[in-house]
């Protein structure tokens, strides 16, 4: 624990159970024996199940639409959802174009798999029987499945717009002119469309509750409330008609972070039928019909003087936003991420950068863990590994000419992005110290010279890249974005029972983060409160305060926050009670293992019979002694100033390309991260170590690829690989703890963090491998087609 972050603080709970100790994870418990509980172990009496009718072709007029006789009453169209509005998803950036998406479809299709009749029966296979039944006159239209394509043509996604862009974004900062040399290095990189594959797909049961006359829906969410104000506002309901409960949940990313069409359908017609309805999302509809990631292109020049400084960035980026934007998040987030992030962590003078939202014949885009933090990792990483090759020095001595110094911080950069603290500069030397670069470079040197100039050799390549992940980003960042879900205090709702156990209720969900730990550790360390005797709820939105849930790497700061801050007004509250009751001065008391009393004295007493004194021995507390308001306090936290936390890592591997067959083995990879505070550097390492392996996903094996037609070409995990335990490298992860100076305890967003680099670090080693040979790739995924083509490429240029 780094000795800057309060450590009469840490040492006050007088156990290993606080901040910063490796605590077993509560929840796995339950997990590992298979005691968890997802929406598809649910079962309810008279429940029906959903079938939809996807559209085949991308880009279709509905005509008639049929549906078969003796079934009619059930089969749903938009026709029959009289009064349901569609999903829009607005933004305030100047331009943005909005698009409808009907619950089910209207007028027209727009991608391979949009919904366009709900089938219900009691199982579902039965209603899939039903759904094959129907008939559909679609009336095909010109498709645009290039987002480059899509620029320039005439026919038009969405009828009433004027181009199909969603938004574009401009932005020139010039700090000063360099009137040093230059040398410019310019590239077009692709990273490819991809899917974000949870173990469990979108799920959704629901059922009208006629004793309190409401609409209870379970669903594999991880932003519940979000969900709750998007499903009132479609279906025409108040919020308080509404409950959304997200039990557990086989992990989100991104892609259980937005309200689903099948969410409305569903709701409309428990409605409706007064039946329970349930949907469960197959691996096929998941990877065929609903939303992808990822898919940028990027048309990048970089400047740097002869000595390897960055003196500016100039880009024109595109992203394939698809057909519609997704609710809550804009289509335009990506993108206009790219052009106040790509900057990355770098001092520069000057960065020129235009940025557009295309609009394809695509299912929408999402942000997918790191958002678009990626794809600006990978596109400037890359460039400027290409650049130090060019002058001839190492990638590592150009970066640390432009990495922010330590004593600059905090830090605004080119685009007014505040770094709070940090030491990139350490970071970077220590992970290129723990690969042992200089050891692998001579060992490269050797194996590449026994090689000779034989090209079907496996030859080695040293990757690395840095970056900084804005985390827990506040109100004035998202309303600057134009996100139409803004942020502002994150709420805790704390409270002991009667038998001295601690709930706590927050708004935030956890899905794989290790949340109910977390917290737990966070109210041990205000409390002292042994955290089995913690329990948090999450995930119900009629019982927790209201937030704009689990995203943007936030939860350890902002629901870490309110936790502390309510625990801390808890205990202010049990500190006047046992003052009353042990009649000692409330200032002199403590609370520590489970009790409260005066430090080191045996006049203490357990945390259980404050509370069994508050709610069942309440005469031994004199009127206007103690706090009406008792053992429960509802207490908010928002960061000051709200301009996020910097986490930052230097990732670094040593790679294996067999250039006879493209494949690329990863031979060793070496982690340096600092995400301030850590509140559990476990449950942090498995964070890192889950991101890292989507990343080598993004590096090497995920790719949605679709038709010129607008047909997606891997329907099945058979044709959409993803990396199992074979293909993780031996990992070295090494923490930094610069504490946050804006945050509650120092803790900074590292959710995100592990799949932001691979990319952009593995397609380095890869082009440093294959450097003699003239190959270079520049497209994600490497995989072993791409890299045979970049080398025959680089022979047919040599010949």
């Amino acid at each position: 624990m780094n000795d800057l972050v309060m450590p009469e603080l840490l040492t006050q709970a007088g156990t290993d159970q606080g901040i910063g100790r490796e605590v077993l994870r509560k929840e796995d418990k339950r997990l590992l024996l298979g005691q968890g509980k997802y929406v598809g172990d649910m079962r309810m009496p008279d429940m029906l199940e959903v079938a939809f009718v996807r559209s085949p072709v991308a880009h279709a007029r509905l005509g008639q639409i049929e549906k078969p006789q003796g079934v009619e009453h059930l089969v749903y169209t938009m026709a029959d959802m009289t009064g349901v509005r569609p999903i829009v998803a607005a933004s305030s950036l100047p331009g943005f174009k909005l698009s409808a998406q009907y619950p089910l479809a209207q007028d027209k299709v727009r991608h391979v798999g949009e919904l366009v009749a709900a089938c219900i029966a009691p199982d579902r296979a039965q209603a899939e029987d039903i759904a094959a039944s129907v008939f559909v006159d679609y009336q095909e239209l010109p498709v645009m499945a290039d987002m480059y394509g899509t620029l320039e043509s005439d026919t038009r996604v969405h009828d009433d717009w004027s181009e199909n862009v969603f938004a574009e974004t401009n932005i020139d900062k010039r700090v000063s002119a360099t009137d040093e040399a230059v040398h410019s290095v310019s590239r077009k990189l692709r990273m490819a469309r991809q899917c974000m594959a949870p173990m469990e797909g979108r799920a959704v049961l629901c059922f009208w509750d006629t004793r309190v006359d409401q609409l209870i829906m379970y669903s594999a969410a991880q932003v519940p409330h979000i969900n709750r104000t998007g499903l009132a506002e479609c279906l025409g309901l108040d919020e308080g008609q509404i409950r959304v409960i997200s039990p557990d949940v086989g992990g989100g990313f991104g892609y259980k972070g937005i309200l689903l069409p099948e969410e409305i359908c569903c709701a409309w017609l428990a409605i409706q039928l007064k039946r329970p309805i349930r949907w469960l999302e197959d691996r096929r509809e998941q990877l065929t019909a609903n939303a992808n990631c990822r898919e940028h292109g990027y048309d990048l020049s970089v400047d740097v003087t002869r000595d390897g400084r960055l003196a500016g960035i100039r880009c024109d980026a595109v992203v394939d936003s698809g057909a519609y934007s997704s609710y809550p998040f804009s289509a335009c987030l990506e993108a206009a991420q790219i052009g106040s992030i790509l900057p990355g962590p770098y001092v520069m003078d000057s960065f020129v950068c235009r940025t557009r939202s295309a609009a394809t014949n695509k299912p929408p885009i999402l942000p997918y863990r790191g958002v678009a933090r990626t794809g600006v990792c990978f596109a400037l990483e890359v460039m400027l590994d290409i650049a130090a090759r060019e002058l001839g020095i190492e990638p590592h001595v150009l970066r640390a000419k432009s990495l922010v110094p330590a004593s600059a911080m905090p830090y605004a950069n080119i685009t007014n992005k505040l770094f709070d603290s940090g030491d990139y500069t350490t970071c970077m030397n220590k992970a290129v110290e723990a690969i042992d670069w200089d050891g692998c470079r001579a060992r490269q040197k050797e194996r590449h010279a026994a090689n000779g100039t034989d090209p079907a050799q496996k030859r080695l390549g040293l990757g690395m890249a840095v970056f900084c992940e804005q985390g827990a980003h506040g109100t004035s960042v998202y309303h600057g974005w134009g996100i139409p879900m803004v942020p502002g205090y994150e709420q805790c709702t704390a409270r002991f029972t009667p038998d001295g156990i601690l709930e706590l209720r927050i708004g935030v969900h956890s899905h794989g983060q290790g949340l109910e730990t977390s917290m737990a550790q966070v109210a041990h360390t205000v409390l002292g409160i042994d955290i089995a005797k913690v329990r948090v709820i999450h995930g119900d939105t009629g019982m927790t305060p209201y937030s704009t849930g689990t995203w943007g790497s936030r939860c350890a700061v902002m629901a870490g926050g309110a936790v502390g801050t309510a625990c801390e007004q808890l205990a202010e509250r049990v500190k006047v009670m046992a003052g009353v009751l042990l009649d000692i001065d409330a200032s002199l008391i403590t609370l520590k293992d489970g009790t409260v009393g005066v430090q080191d004295s045996v006049k203490r007493l357990p945390l259980s019979e404050i509370a069994h004194t508050w709610y069942r021995a309440p005469q031994k507390l004199p009127v206007g002694a103690v706090d009406p308001g008792g053992l429960e306090v509802v207490a908010g936290y928002k960061m000051m100033p709200d301009a996020g936390t910097f986490s930052y890592a230097c990732h670094t591997c040593l790679v294996e390309v067999d250039t006879a067959t493209g494949h690329v083995a990863i031979l060793d990879y070496v982690i340096c991260e600092d995400g301030g505070v850590l509140l559990n550097p476990m449950i942090v390492e498995g964070q890192i170590y889950g991101g890292l392996a989507q990343g080598i996903g993004t590096a090497l094996y995920e790719e949605m690829p679709f038709d010129s037609e607008g047909q997606p070409l891997a329907s099945t995990l058979q044709d959409y690989l993803l990396p199992g335990a074979g293909e993780m490298p031996p990992l070295k992860m090494l923490h930094m703890e610069t504490p946050s100076p804006n945050s509650k305890y120092g803790q900074k967003g590292i959710g995100e963090g592990g799949a932001i680099a691979p990319p952009a670090a593995i397609i380095n080693g890869i082009n440093d491998a294959l450097y003699e040979l003239g190959a270079e790739l520049l497209q994600c995924p490497a995989n072993p087609r791409r890299v045979l083509e970049a080398i025959a490429a680089a022979q047919g240029a040599q010949a």
